[in-house]
């Protein structure tokens, strides 16, 4: 089932250096919520906390809580590898694995976390293939590489992937930036059908992609370059992009800066 987040006074550091500062924010279940905001914000590395991708990055540690339906994710009995499978996440580039098969790569986080049975490996295969548009054009060479889908297609792959091991959240990072206009088209009609059953957080530097695909907003922006990126505001997508509180976030929108 989707699951609300919570975000409250949450820095993110990369060693001594503060890449974001203090942000709270809540993300509800079941909806769309985009981050936008110029380069070097500090968007990605926000939205790699909130599945604890951060703390992999050498040097990287958080404070402040991300609470997951009242649960902390940075408690100190809480298994980071548990954390990933709730909240999964779909990178800016798409990343089948290379030696692997169409089915062996949608199958490879059940498998990992033996979150299946086997008899029902096939089902499931299926069905998130089904459940990422993709089955149709891939039922018919199930066992041919991953990696020679095209792009959309192996974005398409991973989304499948992401979404086999039952994740509540389900987080893209700019998960259309090297995709065609077709290709892009065809996953943002996919998180509109998504939606119905993740909680789902995109980073994009599209601003028509955000107002598209969004029911919420949040805007990012640096005070100074070499100061932490905070978040300006979040509201619904067509308030900020029709009226947004903050001058900042309209002239970022109408394209003064960014």
């Amino acid at each position: 089932m989707a699951k609300r987040i919570d975000i409250s006074g949450l820095s993110a550091y990369y060693g001594n250096h503060k890449a974001i500062d203090d942000i709270s924010m809540t993300v509800e279940p079941r909806s769309v919520t985009a981050f936008i905001g110029p380069s070097g914000c500090g968007k990605s590395t926000f939205l790699r906390t909130l599945n604890r991708m951060h703390e992999v990055t050498p040097g990287g540690r958080v404070e402040g809580k991300v609470l997951l339906d009242d649960e902390n994710l940075y408690g100190k009995d809480v298994d980071p590898v548990a954390v990933r499978r709730t909240v999964g996440m779909v990178f800016q580039r798409p990343n089948p694995f290379p030696t692997m098969s169409i089915f062996d790569n949608v199958a490879a986080g059940l498998r990992l976390n033996h979150s299946y049975k086997k008899n029902k490996l096939a089902e499931v295969v299926e069905k998130s293939l089904r459940g990422a548009n993709l089955w149709n054009e891939v039922k018919d060479r199930l066992n041919k590489p991953g990696s020679g889908l095209s792009g959309g297609q192996q974005q398409r792959l991973c989304i499948a992937r992401a979404i086999a091991v039952e994740p509540q959240v389900l987080l893209m990072d700019e998960p259309c930036s090297a995709l065609d206009p077709i290709s892009t088209l065809a996953i943002e009609d996919l998180i509109g059908e998504l939606k119905e059953r993740f909680t789902i957080v995109i980073v994009t530097h599209n601003m028509q992609q955000a107002a598209r695909v969004s029911d919420r907003t949040a805007f990012f922006n640096l005070a100074a370059i070499g100061q932490p990126g905070k978040l300006v505001e979040i509201d619904d997508t067509e308030r900020i992009f029709s009226n947004p509180s903050v001058q900042a976030t309209e002239d970022y929108i109408s394209g003064r800066f960014g």
